[in-house]
């Protein structure tokens, strides 16, 4: 992405890359490999776009096989697993809602039974939508929030736990919103909050076992979701607040993940909360 700021526009939820002006930068065309995840297996939650998307195509070139689970779009789905078999590795696509807890359950189950194994598991799947004020946050609105940022990620890790063991890594997508909150994002902020004290208590819980338990916190990037979700003004100064004055294309998100998932880069990180912020600082 340029430093130039992305026109106004706007996209019905859940938001298609094709769509987006300019198109993000998610396919790691540039990345280079060093079989990191050779033979290993990794399920993304989330993975058909965005963030999910560039990290499904960084660890398919580090060697991974990969499982990405989305809800219903279709396109951004296919066009991620065409990404990762180019690298010549498998790619499983897992469509549904993982507001469904028998779902989350099924992902690992299809994983598992068609890839082997599975070693790194990527809670990413996220849903938000902006208010002008808390009283417009109904209870079923709420509750879907958490449903699909918070309790889908334990779900899934739950069902994972027993495939998962010595030098697994589960990595966790929280936001900058959950470490300082946001007016406009008020129960998705409550979330992200949320997904970062259960990396502190799942890294303490799994230690033990082997299993390292890490959380990507990012600032604005761009991806489907925004135009998807915020009106077309917010849109077209979405990230301008940072210093570096942008949003973060997915592409530089998506390292992050491979240095939590990978064994030889990060044996010693476990509760850890790494935040791109695109030069923002935060307190503590």
């Amino acid at each position: 992405m340029t430093d130039a700021p992305q026109p106004a526009q706007q996209q019905d939820p859940p938001g298609r890359t094709a769509d987006m002006e300019p198109a993000p930068r998610d396919e790691m065309r540039a990345y280079r490999g060093r079989d990191l995840l050779d033979g290993q297996v990794a399920l993304v939650t989330g993975g058909d776009s965005g963030i999910g998307r560039a990290v499904c195509v960084a660890f398919a070139k580090e060697g991974a096989d990969v499982a990405l689970s989305y809800l219903s779009e279709d396109d951004d789905a296919e066009h991620t697993a065409r990404l990762v078999r180019a690298e010549g590795h498998r790619c499983v696509l897992l469509r549904g809602d993982l507001g469904d807890a028998r779902h989350c359950t099924a992902v690992v189950d299809a994983t598992v039974a068609e890839l082997g194994r599975l070693d790194v598991l990527v809670n990413n799947v996220a849903t938000q939508e902006p208010v002008d004020a808390p009283e417009d946050i109904d209870d079923e609105r709420w509750l879907r929030t958490f449903e699909v940022n918070v309790h889908s990620f334990f779900r899934v890790t739950r069902a994972a736990l027993p495939h998962l063991g010595e030098g697994s890594a589960i990595i966790n997508t929280g936001s900058v919103n959950g470490l300082r909150g946001n007016r406009t994002l008020i129960d998705y902020s409550a979330t992200k909050g949320a997904v970062t004290a259960w990396t502190y208590s799942m890294a303490q819980a799994l230690v033990d076992r082997g299993i390292r338990v890490n959380c990507v916190a990012p600032g604005p990037v761009w991806t489907p979701l925004i135009p998807a979700t915020m009106p077309p003004d917010k849109v077209g100064s979405f990230g301008e607040q940072v210093p570096m004055g942008r949003a973060a294309d997915p592409d530089e998100i998506a390292p992050s993940y491979v240095f939590f998932a990978a064994q030889a880069l990060s044996s010693y990180y476990t509760g850890e909360v790494l935040a791109p912020l695109g030069g923002e600082t935060l307190p503590g």
